[in-house]
């Protein structure tokens, strides 16, 4: 009798995907005006370059990109040796999320040609935005009609780019999807000695969010560890539980 075929595993389909972000004491990534995003110290820089060097890929929503000088590389060389001796890449892919492809042609990001940019959009983006990027990207791939579908995306990435860990840099709704869709896998977080305030100001985790409490995301604690004034936890994401 033939054997039924295997279900495949989660980790054989989808890229692990960490979410690493500073926040303010108060909970936020940049003031309310969005003008200050960067306020953490020269370790939390390097904290963020030892986790890109463990990462097939890096990837950050268009807003992330378009209001921060970031390039999304591996950084300099002893990160790079670091990747080859964990046998990647030198340099890791760069993703970038948009749903309407309103990414800046002129962001740091397209600047510095090292590693291949991917653009993941919907059909929001216009024939017009989708030429622009094209020419600056590797590939700009359709990922859903007004949304972006993550769960499709990041499958298309593990299948056709072979990213088997993906780092998370932000902003919040990108962050925020990716918890909703049981996509994040682990939390890298750094809490820093500052107070922003504003009720506008914008979070770890933005986007619509959880409407009750059973669409929480669930972490448990792996680490904390201060270094001077800021806190490092690292949070494995516990599996949804769903209900027969």
């Amino acid at each position: 009798m033939k054997r039924p075929a295997k279900t495949p595993r989660r980790s054989d389909l989808l890229p692990f995907v960490l979410v690493n972000m500073a926040m303010t004491a108060d909970g936020k990534i940049a003031t309310a005006n969005r003008a200050v995003s960067s306020f953490s110290s020269r370790r939390d820089q390097q904290h963020l370059l030892e986790l890109r060097a463990t990462a097939d890929a890096v990837m950050a929503g268009a807003r992330t990109v378009d209001l921060n000088a970031v390039h999304l590389g591996p950084g300099p060389a002893k990160y790079r040796r670091l990747r080859l001796r964990r046998s990647l890449a030198e340099y890791n892919l760069r993703i970038i999320v948009s749903r309407t492809g309103s990414v800046n042609p002129a962001a740091r990001v397209f600047q510095r040609v090292f590693s291949p940019i991917i653009i993941l959009t919907t059909r929001r983006a216009t024939a017009s935005r989708i030429r622009r990027l094209g020419a600056l990207a590797a590939e700009v791939k359709i990922c859903g009609q007004t949304e972006i579908n993550f769960h499709a995306a990041l499958r298309w990435l593990r299948k056709k780019w072979k990213v088997k860990r993906l780092l998370c840099e932000g902003g919040g709704e990108l962050n925020d999807a990716l918890f909703r869709g049981g996509l994040a896998n682990e939390l890298h977080l750094t809490v820093c000695p500052r107070i922003f305030g504003g009720r506008t100001a914008p979070t770890i985790a933005d986007g619509s969010g959880a409407k009750r409490l059973a669409g929480a995301a669930r972490l448990e604690l792996q680490s904390a560890r201060r270094r001077g004034d800021e806190v490092y936890f690292v949070y494995r994401v516990l599996p949804r539980i769903t209900s027969d």
